[in-house]
């Protein structure tokens, strides 16, 4: 319920996320040219130059193209700082994509954990009745049973009349005789 109070649904979230990185990094991924040559070549170039081969990392101090460390997740300080690494696009360092990405994927986490806990809030609510429920429930049910009793008070009621004045139906007609 205040996942749908809030207009966002986990899926939605979960979407508009992977979308928003795909924008995020397509530019990067369209620029970009595999190539045989070693990154190297293209050092104290410019660093769209360096970065049209996916292999390749900008490092912006030193003004090098490197290959980028496969093995590693992370460039290693030796060989460029994170703050002025670029890959994939030049407008962003790796410590910022970083930190975004961390941001991000906390953000998407902490929704979903939150949309989770309000779902799970509100079937729990459902499944057990509250008070005002619960109230009403034993009302109708007195309702029920006083009607009950009217009904069978004023049956016998009916009864003692047909049997005062010979009307009454006898469960078996051949029992007269």
């Amino acid at each position: 319920m205040a996942s749908a109070a809030l207009g966002l649904t986990p899926r939605w979230l979960l979407l508009s996320a992977a979308l928003l990185l795909l924008l995020l990094l397509l530019p990067a991924a369209s620029a970009q040219e595999p190539s045989a040559m070693s990154c190297s070549v293209y050092t104290n170039k410019s660093c769209e130059e360096c970065l049209r081969n996916v292999s390749c990392l900008w490092c912006n101090e030193n003004k090098a193209c490197l290959d980028y460390p496969v093995r590693k997740i992370l460039p290693p300080a030796s060989l460029c700082k994170l703050s002025s690494a670029r890959w994939g696009v030049c407008w962003v360092n790796f410590e910022a994509l970083i930190i975004t990405m961390s941001v991000l994927g906390g953000s998407v986490l902490l929704g979903i954990t939150v949309c989770c806990c309000c779902c799970c809030r509100s079937r729990k609510r459902s499944r057990k009745p509250d008070k005002s429920d619960e109230r009403a429930m034993r009302e109708q049910e007195e309702r029920r049973v006083r009607q009950e009793e009217r009904r069978a008070e004023m049956k016998s009621r009916h009864d003692e009349i047909r049997k005062k004045y010979g009307l009454f139906k006898e469960q078996n007609p051949y029992e007269k005789f």
